[in-house]
């Protein structure tokens, strides 16, 4: 049985509240980084999380070698999820998906820049042509 997680850390990362959100498709975990500027309340948070979850760009995933099939008896989740909450920080997965995101993101802009220098470069090369031309022709 495949088990699909999502979470959400919020935290203070000078100067804004950040976001991380981690979700957790079998083997692949992915990421994405939110910046909320000043500290969210719950509701605010699960607002935007209903808003814009379709809107969120992940990281491309990264293999996720978690946790198995464990089975906790009630009061144990309840101390681990009391921990999870007073536990800062994303977790080296998730920063390591970020980054791949991040560098993604750079390929992708250096392939439009690279395009558009080269679209700008065969611009000037054809309006030197026609200049040319028309100088040649006497008009």
């Amino acid at each position: 049985m495949q088990k699909n997680l999502c979470s959400l850390t919020v935290f203070f990362e000078d100067p804004f509240w950040v976001g991380i959100v981690q979700r957790t498709d079998g083997a692949r975990l992915e990421a994405c980084k939110i910046t909320f500027g000043p500290e969210p309340r719950d509701g605010e948070i699960y607002a935007f999380v209903l808003e814009n979850w379709g809107k969120l760009r992940f990281s491309p995933g990264v293999p996720d070698d978690g946790p198995g099939e464990k089975k906790w008896n009630p009061k144990r989740m309840r101390r681990a999820a009391r921990r999870e909450l007073q536990r800062r920080g994303t977790s080296t997965k998730a920063q390591t998906a970020l980054q791949l995101q991040r560098e993604q993101a750079k390929q992708e802009q250096k392939q439009t820049l690279q395009k558009e220098r080269e679209a700008e470069r065969e611009r000037r090369f054809r309006q030197r042509q026609q200049k040319k031309k028309k100088k040649h022709s006497g008009t």
